[in-house]
């Protein structure tokens, strides 16, 4: 079932989403060459309790950690640990928080000091396919209109969108209806309306949109072992343009 929020709760999920795009932006600050991701994930887990949240991810479904850490050909689902940031990687970092009773949920990839002239079309093209997708938020269109826009564009750069894993609905759970991919036909799909609350995620890959899941059920590589990148706000639909509830300056 689609929840539509109504002014209480949509408040509320502005403060869960100011909470998480600033966790967001912390991970961006520490990642440079040296840093562990375990120590980036430790960050973030502070951070979000240090604000009266909690971390969204940590537990949920068993994942192990505050936040998911993917670096260069893994996707999403990337388990903080000991592996230490070198110069050249990318990082997408996915963060979730807990707040009054609702969820924020936003991820990006970071550059790693300095990094490939691809990677960085990677990062650039993936994060404004989310811009594409997003102009077509609007009362009365429907979820796979941002679909289509958001394969669109990343395809008409050369890339691909992965098919396995897709946005989402967001408010008390952190997951829930309906499904947002990001590949698929204009006019299908729920019809969007004001107080729905939608997280719009696209994973894009430099080759193949195929992926695998690692024998830790998790982490989530691409095929080829090309590299990936991720870019997720949590967005409410309104009477006019879409709202980013997870808004943060420069991301």
């Amino acid at each position: 079932m689609i929840t539509i929020k109504n002014s209480h709760e949509i408040e509320a999920m502005r403060e869960a989403g100011r909470i998480t795009s600033a966790a967001r932006s912390l991970a961006g600050e520490l990642v440079k060459p040296g840093v562990s991701t375990k120590a980036i994930d430790r960050a973030i887990h502070d951070f979000i309790v240090s604000h009266g949240a909690k971390p969204s991810f940590l537990g949920l479904y068993g994942f192990p950690a505050s936040a998911c850490i993917s670096v260069n050909e893994v996707v999403i689902h990337g388990i903080p640990g000991g592996y230490i940031l070198k110069e050249g990687d990318i990082v997408s970092v996915d963060v979730g928080a807990f707040y009054k009773g609702f969820h924020g949920d936003c991820a990006a990839t970071f550059a790693c000091g300095a990094i490939s002239t691809e990677a960085q079309r990677l990062i650039d093209v993936t994060k404004q396919s989310f811009f594409e997708g997003i102009a077509f938020a609007k009362k009365g269109n429907r979820v796979q209109d941002i679909s289509h826009a958001v394969q669109t564009y990343v395809e008409s750069n050369g890339f691909s969108v992965v098919r396995s894993f897709v946005g989402h609905g967001v408010g008390r759970q952190l997951h829930e209806e309906p499904e947002v991919p990001n590949f698929g036909n204009p006019g299908r799909g729920p019809r969007l309306l004001p107080g729905m609350v939608i997280a719009v995620e696209p994973m894009v890959c430099q080759g193949t949109y195929e992926v695998n899941v690692l024998k830790d059920k998790w982490t989530t590589v691409t095929a080829d072992g090309k590299l990936a990148a991720h870019y997720e706000n949590t967005v409410l639909i309104t009477d006019g343009e879409p709202e980013i509830l997870t808004v943060t300056e420069g991301l």
